[in-house]
C-alpha cells in the first residue's frame, strides 16, 4: 500500500467524524442489508434465544434480573444508582447515614421486593441483611419506608448502615470479577471450563497525576504477569487477555498534549505490549471518548509497526459502532494491519459514552455529533462493520461484543456468508448476558467462543464503570432492558435494524437538535471550534501567526471618526517584546464630544424599530462568527487568553448579540396590552433611557464589552464605551464590526483610556445610566458619583467580584472534586469573576483530595497562551503580579503549602507570569478581600460544622458564585437555603456561565443585578411607559352595548 493511499484513508476517517447523519445512514443501509436467506437464518437463531431467556424468568439472577426489576428512570432506580455510585467509598459513618436517609426516604421498595425470581435482586433490593439474614416483609406490613424507620429506632443507624453497605457490596460483586487479578482469575475457572474466555480490565478513574499513571502502569504490569501464568501456553486468540485504558496511563492524554503523549505515554504502552507479547496474551486498547480517537490511532500505528512487536497477533483495540466514522476506521485499520504484516484483534462494541458525546458537542457548538442520534443507526453501523471485519480475515481477528440477540444471530449468519471462518469470537460483560450466551457457548450448542469482559478492582474503583454499565444497559431502548418485557412481541424485539433505519422519515433523531439549533427558533447557537481536529488547530495557529503581521490601532472614535494623536504601545502580557498594537487614549475633550454626539443621536436610534436594532446585532454576531480566528488570535496576544478560553469568549460575545436581539424583538417591538375595565385600553411599552456609559474589564475584554454594549443598544440607548486600558485593541475591533453591521456611527462611541476617562463619562450631564464590571470599590465610587449629580436618579448595573467558595462533603468523588477545582481556580490564570478562591473540604477526605490536588497541579503547564498545550497563561500585567506575590508572601508566613506550580524561566521571563499555588488555611476570616489570580485557599471542615461553614461564607458579604460537591440532596438544599448567591453550581466546575442558560451576576457585595445574559437584563436599560385610553370619550361604549345584539 502506498503512503498516499494510507493518508487518503486517514483523511476519509476525519471527514466522517461529524458527517451529516442522513448521508452516512443511507450508505450503511446499502452496505449492511441482508439477503433473504440471511434474514431467515437470523430470525431462526434469534427467536429461540429470546424465548429461552424469557422462559427462564431470569432465575439465575445477575444484572439482567436487576435491570428487569428496576426502571432506572424511576425514583427507586435513581436511588440505587446514587447509592451504588457513592456509598462504598464514603469514609465516615455520619455521611453514610445522611446519604442513606436522603436516598431511601420516600421510595416504594415494597413494589420491588419479591417482584423478581432472582435471589440477587431481592437481596440487593433491600434484602436488608440484618444479623446475617434477609428481612422479609409480611402481608400486613408492606411499607418498607416505615419498616426502615422502625428498624432505625429499634436497632440504631449503625445496623441499617451495615445492611445497606452489604446490599451494595452484593450489587458490586455482580459487576466486578475480583478485588485483584489473582482473585479474578480464580473465579473465572468454572466459566472457562464451560467454554468462556476472559479479558481482564483493571478498574479505576483516569489518571489525574503522574503518580496515578505510575500506579496504573504497575497494576497492568502485574496483571499481565498473572494472566500470562494462567494462559499456560495457549495461543493468543484462545488465552485470557488484558484490556487497558490509555487515559489511566497518562494524566494529559489529549490532543493538546500530543507531543508529550508521544514521548511519555507511547513508551509506557509499548513496554506493557512487549510484556504481553512475551506471554503471548491478547492486549486490547479500550475505546474512550471520541475526542481521543485520533491520538489513540497514532499510538496504535506506532505499536503495530514497531519491530519489537512484529509477528505477534495479540495487539488489538475496541471500535465503537455508534461513531459515524466506525467503518472508515476499519478501512484504515485494515491498511495498518497489512502494512504491519499482522492481524489486529478488533473488539466491535456499540459504545458507552453516547450521552456525554451529545452533550459535549452541544456545549462546544460543533457542526454535528460524532455519534448517531438514533440507536437503530448504531445497530445498523454494527452490522456493516461486522461485514467489513469478516471481509478481511488476513487483517482482523474479530470479537463481537453484544447483548442483543438479533446482533448476535446476525453475526453468525454473516460469518457463514463470508466463508465460515472459525477465527472470531463473541464478547459480553461480566454479570450480564449469561442466559443468552449459555445457549451458544459450548460444543453441544453453537460451538462458538465468548470472551467475558471482566473488571478487576476494589469496590471503590468500581464506581464509574458500574454507573456507566447501568445507564448503558438499563436505558428503556436497551435490548437488555426490553428482553424481559413479556408484552413486547419477539418479532418486534429482533426486528431487522437495516429495514427499520431505511424506513425512517428522518434519519436524525428530531428531538436531539443539532448544536447550532440548540435554542430553537429563539436564536442560533454560536459555533465553536473542534480543538481536537488537526486541520482546525492548524488554521488557528496560522491565524495567530498572521495577527503578528497586522498593525492594530485603538483610537477615540466619535461619530465614526477616529482621532489622531500620540499613541502608546500595547504589549502582550505573555511577552513584553510582542507589541500587539497601538492605542491613542481619549482626552477630557473627547468625553464631552462623545456624550454630546451620542445624546444628539438618541432620538433617531430610540425611534428605530426594535426589529431593526435586533437585525443589526444579528449581523454583528455573524461578522464575529466569520472572523472568529482573528478575534481568538487577538485575545490570545492582547489578553493572555489560552486558545480554548479565547474561543469560548468569542462565542460568548456572539451569543450576547443574538440573545439580546431576541429579547429586544420580544419585549420592545410592541406594547404589552394589560387587562382593565370595559371601555378602556391600557398598554405598557419599553423605551431607551438615553446615553449609556459602558465600562468593561480586561479579563473578558471582548465578551463583557460586547455584552454591555449590545444590551444597551438593543434597548434603544446610544452608547459611549470605555474598554479596560490594558485591552483596548480587541474592543476597538468589536466596535468596527458593530458599525459594519449597521449600528449608526453616532449611536456608538469608543473612548479608550484609564480610570480618569471612566470617571469623566460617569459624571457627564448626558449620562443616563452606567453598566460596569470591575471591583466593588470602583462600583461604589460610580454609585456615589451618580447619586451626587443633579437631575434624575440614574441606574447602575454593576457586576463585581466575589470570595467564591466550593463546599465538598465526603460523599463527593475526590477525583471529580479535583478536576473541577483545578478548572475553577486556575483556568484563565484565576482571572475570572467566577473563579474559585476557597475550597471547603470535609476533613474525612481532605488528605486524599489535597494529595490529588497537588498531583493535578503538577501537571499544569504555565506558558505562552499561543501554545496549544498551555494550561495557564500570564496575569494581565506587572502590577497584578505584584499584588499576587505580596499575598503569597503573606500566606507563606502562616499557611500550609499544598503545591506551587513550577515556571519555565526561559518561557516566562518576558511576561507577567505567576505560578498557580494552593495553601491550606484555618479559617475564612483570614482573608480580608478577594485576590484576583491563581491562588487557592483550602479549609477543612468537620461533618457536624456545615452550618458554620455556610455562616462564614455568608459573613463575607459576597454572593457571586458557589460550588457544591455532594451526592446528598438534603445537604445541597441545606447549603443553598443558607447562602444567597447569584450562581450556584452542583457537582461541576463554577466557571463558564452560558448566555441564556446560566445568566450571570451576583448579589450583596458582588453586584446589583439584573443578571447579564438573562431575561431581565434589558429592563434595567429601559424606561417603562403606560398608556391608558378611555375608548368611550366620544360618547358611550358601543362595543359593550352591542354584545347582546341579536339575542332578542
Amino acid at each position: 500500500m502506498s503512503e498516499a493511499h494510507t493518508q487518503s484513508l486517514r483523511q476519509r476517517l476525519r471527514e466522517y467524524h461529524r458527517i451529516d447523519e442522513a448521508r452516512v445512514v443511507d450508505e450503511l443501509v446499502a452496505l449492511a442489508r441482508c439477503s433473504r436467506s440471511e434474514q431467515r437464518g437470523i430470525h431462526a437463531r434469534a427467536a429461540p434465544l429470546v424465548q429461552t431467556v424469557r422462559d427462564s424468568r431470569l432465575k439465575t439472577g445477575g444484572i439482567d434480573a436487576f435491570l428487569a426489576t428496576y426502571d432506572l428512570s424511576s425514583r427507586e432506580g435513581v436511588v440505587l444508582m446514587c447509592l451504588a455510585e457513592a456509598l462504598l467509598r464514603i469514609p465516615d459513618a455520619a455521611t453514610v447515614d445522611r446519604l442513606i436517609r436522603d436516598k431511601i426516604g420516600n421510595t416504594e421498595w415494597e413494589k420491588r421486593l419479591g417482584a423478581s425470581h432472582s435471589t440477587f435482586v431481592n437481596a440487593g433490593t433491600w434484602a436488608l441483611m440484618l444479623t446475617g439474614r434477609i428481612v422479609n416483609l409480611d402481608n400486613q406490613d408492606r411499607n418498607l419506608g416505615g419498616t426502615l424507620k422502625r428498624l432505625v429506632a429499634r436497632a440504631g443507624e449503625p445496623v441499617i448502615r451495615q445492611a445497606v453497605i452489604t446490599a451494595m457490596r452484593i450489587l458490586g460483586r455482580q459487576f466486578v470479577m475480583g478485588r485483584n487479578i489473582h482473585e479474578a482469575i480464580e473465579r473465572a475457572h468454572n466459566a472457562e471450563k464451560a467454554g468462556y474466555r476472559h479479558s481482564y480490565d483493571m478498574l479505576g478513574e483516569a489518571a489525574r497525576s503522574s503518580a496515578d499513571a505510575l500506579r496504573y502502569f504497575e497494576s497492568y504490569s502485574d496483571a499481565i504477569a498473572a494472566i500470562g501464568d494462567a494462559a499456560a501456553g495457549r495461543p493468543a486468540f484462545e488465552a485470557p487477555s488484558i484490556s487497558i485504558k490509555l487515559s489511566a496511563l497518562h494524566p494529559r492524554y489529549e490532543v493538546a498534549n500530543e507531543q508529550r503523549v508521544r514521548h511519555e505515554l507511547l513508551p509506557a504502552v509499548k513496554e506493557l505490549a512487549v510484556r504481553a507479547r512475551a506471554r503471548n496474551i491478547g492486549f486490547t486498547i479500550d475505546a474512550e471518548e471520541a475526542d481521543r480517537l485520533e491520538i489513540s490511532l497514532d499510538l496504535i500505528e506506532a505499536l503495530a509497526l514497531d519491530s519489537e512487536l512484529a509477528g505477534w497477533n495479540g495487539l488489538g483495540l475496541a471500535v465503537q459502532a455508534y461513531q459515524k466514522r466506525a467503518l472508515p476506521l476499519l478501512d484504515w485499520l485494515a491498511d495498518l494491519a497489512h502494512r504491519g504484516r499482522r492481524r489486529l484483534m478488533v473488539r466491535l462494541c456499540k459504545g458507552a459514552y453516547w450521552d456525554a458525546e451529545i452533550k459535549l458537542a452541544q456545549e462546544r457548538g460543533l457542526v454535528d455529533y460524532p455519534v448517531f442520534t438514533r440507536k437503530v443507526s448504531s445497530d445498523l453501523s454494527y452490522l456493516a462493520c461486522a461485514r467489513r471485519l469478516f471481509a478481511d480475515p488476513q487483517a482482523f481477528y474479530p470479537a463481537f461484543a453484544t447483548h442483543n440477540a438479533h446482533t448476535l444471530a446476525a453475526v453468525a449468519e454473516l460469518a457463514i456468508s463470508a466463508g465460515g471462518s472459525d477465527e472470531w469470537e463473541y464478547q459480553r460483560l461480566h454479570g450480564m448476558g449469561e442466559e443468552l450466551y449459555d445457549q451458544i457457548v459450548g460444543d453441544d450448542r453453537w460451538g462458538r467462543a465468548c470472551r467475558v469482559y471482566a473488571p478487576v478492582g476494589s469496590h471503590e474503583d468500581l464506581l464509574a464503570y458500574l454507573v456507566r454499565r447501568l445507564l448503558e444497559n438499563g436505558a428503556n431502548s436497551s435490548f437488555v432492558n426490553r428482553i424481559a418485557d413479556a408484552d413486547l412481541p419477539i418479532d418486534t424485539l429482533i426486528a431487522d435494524p437495516v429495514e427499520k433505519a431505511a424506513a425512517l422519515a428522518s434519519k436524525r433523531q428530531t428531538r436531539i437538535p443539532l448544536p447550532r439549533d440548540l435554542f430553537g427558533a429563539e436564536r442560533a447557537n454560536s459555533e465553536g471550534l473542534d480543538m481536537n481536529d488537526k486541520t482546525t488547530l492548524d488554521d488557528l495557529r496560522h491565524a495567530i501567526e498572521h495577527s503578528t503581521r497586522v498593525s492594530y490601532v485603538a483610537a477615540p472614535l466619535i461619530a465614526g471618526r477616529a482621532r489622531a494623536g500620540a499613541s502608546r504601545p500595547v504589549p502582550s502580557p505573555a511577552d513584553d517584546r510582542d507589541l500587539v498594537g497601538l492605542v491613542i487614549e481619549a482626552s477630557v475633550d473627547d468625553v464631552s464630544q462623545a456624550l454630546a454626539t451620542a445624546q444628539a443621536a438618541f432620538p433617531a436610534w430610540e425611534a428605530t424599530p426594535a426589529g431593526a436594532r435586533a437585525a443589526a446585532l444579528l449581523r454583528a454576531a455573524d461578522l464575529m462568527q466569520g472572523r472568529l480566528p482573528e478575534l481568538v488570535a487577538l485575545l490570545v496576544r492582547e489578553g493572555g487568553r489560552t486558545q480554548a478560553d479565547a474561543v469560548s469568549e468569542v462565542r460568548e460575545a456572539i451569543d450576547f448579540c443574538r440573545y439580546y436581539a431576541a429579547q429586544a424583538k420580544e419585549k420592545f417591538s410592541e406594547p404589552i396590552h394589560l387587562p382593565g375595565p370595559t371601555g378602556e385600553r391600557n398598554s405598557l411599552s419599553l423605551h431607551g433611557r438615553g446615553v449609556f456609559v459602558c465600562i468593561s474589564p480586561w479579563n473578558f475584554p471582548l465578551a463583557i464589552f460586547v455584552g454591555q454594549v449590545a444590551a444597551a443598544l438593543a434597548a434603544g440607548n446610544c452608547v459611549v464605551a470605555k474598554p479596560a486600558e490594558q485591552t483596548p485593541l480587541v474592543a476597538a475591533l468589536a466596535v468596527e464590526l458593530l458599525h459594519s453591521a449597521g449600528i449608526p456611527a453616532a449611536a456608538l462611541a469608543f473612548l479608550p483610556g484609564d480610570g480618569r476617562i471612566g470617571a469623566a463619562l460617569v459624571a457627564g450631564r448626558e449620562c443616563a445610566g452606567v453598566a460596569f464590571t470591575g471591583s466593588t470599590e470602583v462600583a461604589r465610587l460610580i454609585a456615589r458619583t451618580l447619586a451626587a449629580k443633579d437631575g434624575p436618579l440614574l441606574p447602575l448595573i454593576a457586576e463585581t467580584g466575589g470570595q467564591n467558595a466550593l463546599i465538598a462533603d465526603s460523599s463527593a468523588l475526590p477525583e471529580q472534586i479535583v478536576r473541577d477545582v483545578v478548572a475553577s481556580a486556575f483556568n484563565s490564570a484565576g482571572q475570572r469573576c467566577s473563579a474559585l478562591r476557597v475550597l471547603f473540604i470535609q476533613a474525612d477526605i481532605a488528605d486524599r483530595v489535597c494529595e490529588l490536588l497537588a498531583g493535578a497541579m503538577q501537571e499544569l503547564r504555565i506558558g505562552n497562551p499561543a501554545d496549544l498545550d498551555t494550561d495557564v497563561g500570564p496575569v494581565i500585567d506587572e502590577p497584578a503580579r505584584q499584588v499576587l506575590q505580596a499575598h503569597a508572601r503573606w500566606l507563606d508566613s502562616f499557611a500550609l503549602p499544598i503545591h506551587t506550580c513550577s515556571l519555565d524561566e526561559e518561557a516566562t521571563r518576558h511576561g507577567s507570569f505567576f505560578a498557580p499555588r494552593a495553601y491550606e488555611i484555618d479559617s475564612l476570616g483570614r482573608l480580608e478581600r478577594e485576590v484576583f489570580g491563581p491562588i487557592l485557599h483550602v479549609i477543612r471542615w468537620r461533618a457536624e460544622d456545615l452550618d458554620a461553614v455556610c455562616a462564614a461564607i455568608a459573613d463575607t458579604g459576597y454572593g457571586l458564585t458557589l460550588g457544591i460537591h455532594s451526592r446528598i440532596d438534603e445537604t445541597i438544599q441545606r447549603i443553598t437555603s443558607r447562602l444567597h448567591v447569584g450562581n450556584t453550581y452542583v457537582n461541576r466546575n463554577i466557571i463558564g456561565a452560558v448566555v441564556g442558560v446560566q445568566p450571570f451576576g451576583g448579589e450583596g457585595l458582588s453586584g446589583t443585578g439584573p443578571k447579564a445574559g438573562g431575561p431581565h437584563y434589558l429592563y434595567r436599560f429601559a424606561c417603562e411607559r403606560t398608556l391608558s385610553v378611555d375608548t368611550t370619550a366620544a360618547g358611550g361604549n358601543a362595543g359593550l352595548m352591542a354584545l347582546d345584539a341579536g339575542d332578542e
